[in-house]
């Protein structure tokens, strides 16, 4: 199991110590560093940064939200950073939800989800093959397009620089079953946003399809600490967040995936609380026991037993959400 350093996106501003972190790990072996988005920092930007002042890390984003450029667009921004890094970008990519694509984006969130994914990865395959003109006769992404305001003359085209690889890695980050099966279908890996050591068997089946290299890219958050309950408060802090608040009451992707893993009364009970306004009461609703299962915190030995649980599933990188030097040294030490 192979270690990736996950950053995140920014809060109220950029956070000093990302190039820090992202150098340790470089110098510590890391295999991966990765950068996300949601409606404030991108997440091309800060990878190209964290490019510049590295050597050897690959560069992912986990996720480039879809809905924020066509395909053709991100593909140049990922052919652009391969080209720039050596070879060391790998692409993420997310649908993301409707508050987001319709409220920031100012785009429909695709009445198929499903279709609108696999057009747009296929687009951006071509692209990196640049074997032909670019053509796709598709509900979401039609090149050239073709719609009733379109001036007929739209021509296809293929790219001007030629990719540095035509293989470069693409990843969807996927939540529900369909989704899931479809990831393992058209993509390089999957990029889970909860991932617990100890329900893989509801992802066996979808994964029992999955190609030789195909990488499950689970992402979590780690802390070395003496007092599990302080170490797991920042983690229940984001629970409540993605759970109460990033989705609309009736149609919460991550609250559906709470209630999958096991967890449908609590899920219910922080989006209540939450969309009532009272978040400090939404994150204590929060169970211990499933901010546990998916992070792993505690003293050295703890982390180093629930490990095992890690790597004897199907993940094949842990991409991890470690605040400090020290955190991250005692990961490489643990899975060296």
């Amino acid at each position: 199991m192979r270690l990736g350093l996950a950053l995140g996106y920014w809060g109220r501003g950029p956070d000093p110590r990302h190039p820090e972190l992202a150098r340790e790990a470089d110098r510590l072996g890391y295999h991966s560093v990765w950068t996300a988005e949601s409606w404030g920092s991108d997440a091309f930007t800060p990878l190209t940064w964290i490019a510049a002042h590295t050597s050897r890390i690959r560069l992912g984003t986990a996720v480039a939200q879809m809905a924020a450029r066509t395909p053709t667009a991100t593909a140049m921004q990922a052919l652009t950073l391969d080209h720039l890094s050596g070879g060391r970008m790998m692409l993420g990519l997310g649908l993301s939800g409707p508050q987001v694509v319709e409220g920031w984006y100012g785009r429909p969130f695709p009445a198929s989800p499903l279709t609108a994914t696999r057009e747009y990865v296929d687009v951006i395959r071509q692209v990196l093959r640049r074997e032909a003109p670019v053509r796709l006769e598709g509900r979401h992404h039609p090149l050239p397009y073709t719609g009733p305001d379109a001036t007929g003359i739209g021509k296809p085209l293929k790219p001007i620089v030629h990719p540095l690889r035509p293989d470069l890695p693409v990843l969807l980050g996927a939540e529900g079953p369909k989704n899931i099966a479809q990831t393992v279908r058209i993509a390089d890996g999957w990029l889970p946003l909860y991932w617990s050591p100890l329900r893989t068997e509801l992802y066996a089946a979808a994964l029992a399809e999955a190609r030789e290299g195909f990488m499950v890219a689970a992402m979590a958050q780690v802390r070395v600490c003496q007092d599990i309950a302080e170490g797991l408060r920042p983690v229940k802090a984001m629970l409540g967040f993605y759970i109460g608040g990033m989705g609309h009451a009736a149609r919460n992707f991550h609250a559906d995936l709470m209630a999958r893993l096991g967890y449908g009364h609590e899920a219910r009970r922080v989006q209540e609380l939450f969309l009532a306004g009272r978040r400090a009461e939404a994150i204590d609703a929060v169970p211990d026991a499933f901010a546990d299962e998916i992070s792993l915190v505690g003293p050295k030995e703890r982390i180093a037993e629930r490990l095992e649980m890690w790597r004897s599933g199907p993940v094949t990188d842990l991409l991890a959400l470690s605040p400090d030097d020290e955190t991250l040294r005692v990961l490489a030490e643990l899975t060296s």
